[in-house]
Parts: structure tokens; sequence; C-alpha cells
């Protein structure tokens, strides 16, 4: 993945211009273990940690942003930043998934609030033709309604949707993330499952009548 090569480079970039050392982790495996190995300066722990969880934090940024190159800075900083300081995350009061995707969602928030001129990453390139060239149409026309309509919710609507079906979160866990009670949660998610309805309606996408 592109947005983890890039997060490599900065590592490597860090360790060229002074950072911590190596140490083995063979028998370190928790996030909690992972993190205080990290704090001592194992490399090979924060491998293993951004192993775990870079891949579904990049698909919550990417989700929150609509932009490859921003769920790429995104994870970038996040996961540079915990290098840089891995006692950020205090065990005891969320897990660190959590933790996680509440600041890469406080992340891409902030991101979106800031002008920004044309993402060159989200233009797409010319798909070639095949036996079946309708139904892909149609699939990724569908793909797309459904991106362009998640986009379009409220910032807090759209992190409930993503933190559901990307980040696979169950409510609990979802809306400590969002840091409100898991009743808010779920009002949240009704209301943003009925606006997502909704549009992809007005779209011709989907009936109006609830699922």
């Amino acid at each position: 993945m592109m947005a983890r090569a890039i997060m490599v480079q900065e590592m490597a970039l860090a360790t060229a211009t002074g950072a911590r050392s190596v140490q083995a982790t063979e028998l370190v495996d928790g996030d909690a273990e992972l993190l205080r190995a990290i704090a001592d300066g194992d490399r090979a722990a924060f491998d293993r940690l951004s192993r775990r969880h870079l891949d579904r934090a990049y698909g919550v940024a990417l989700r929150m942003t609509g932009s490859r190159a921003d769920a790429e800075d995104v994870v970038q900083d996040v996961f540079l930043r915990l290098w840089l300081k891995p006692d950020a995350w205090r065990p005891g009061q969320a897990q660190f998934s959590t933790w996680l995707y509440r600041v890469v969602v406080n992340r891409c928030l902030d991101m979106k609030r800031r002008p920004k001129g044309t993402d060159l990453d989200s233009v797409e390139e010319p798909q070639d033709p095949d036996a079946n060239a309708e139904e892909s149409l149609i699939e990724t026309e569908r793909g797309k309604a459904l991106e362009s309509a998640v986009a379009e919710l409220p910032e807090r609507q759209r992190a409930a949707i993503v933190l559901t079906y990307t980040a696979g979160l169950r409510n609990a866990e979802a809306a400590a993330t969002l840091e409100i009670s898991v009743k808010a949660f779920e009002a949240l998610l009704v209301r943003a499952k009925r606006e997502l309805r909704d549009r992809l309606a007005g779209q011709g996408w989907m009936s109006h009548d609830r699922a």
C-alpha cells in the first residue's frame, strides 16, 4: 500500500536522523506491550503494530476524506506521531484501536476543514473494456454514488458510518471513539443511514422504503 510505503520512508528518515535503536520483539504481541516496547525504541514492535492497524486506519481515513492522497497523509502523520510519542495512548482509558480511530477521525475532520486545491490523485485513469463492461460500469457507478453519498453526510454522521462499516467497530467501541454515549451513537447511526438511503434513492439507486 502506498500509505505504508510513505510511512516506512518517513521512519527510515527518522532513523537516518538519529532515531532510537531496534530491538527484538519475538514474544511481544498485545498492543499495550508493543507500545511499551516502542517507547523503548523497538522498531520491530512498531512494525508489528503498524501491520496490525494501518490498513484499517487507512480505510477509515479514505472514507472520511474521500481522497487517497489525504488518507495517506493522515495515516502517515498519525503513525509517525505514534512512533515519536507512543505514550500518547494510556492503558485503561480506551482500547488502543478505539483511541487510534479517534485520532484518525479527528485528523481527517481537521483536514476537511482546511481549504485545499484539486487532488490530482482523485483523477481516475481510463479503464480497459472487458466482457462484462456494462455490469462493471454499473457496479463502478454504484460504488461512486455510495462514496459520494457518504462524503456528503454531515461530519458526525459520516464518522458513524465509517467507524461501523469500514472500521467494523461495535456500537460501544464507535461511541467511545466519538466520545459519546452508546445511545447517542445509535441515534446518530440511525440518522446517518436514513440520510444515506435518501441520498441514494434521490439518485435512483434504491427506494425510499426503509431497508
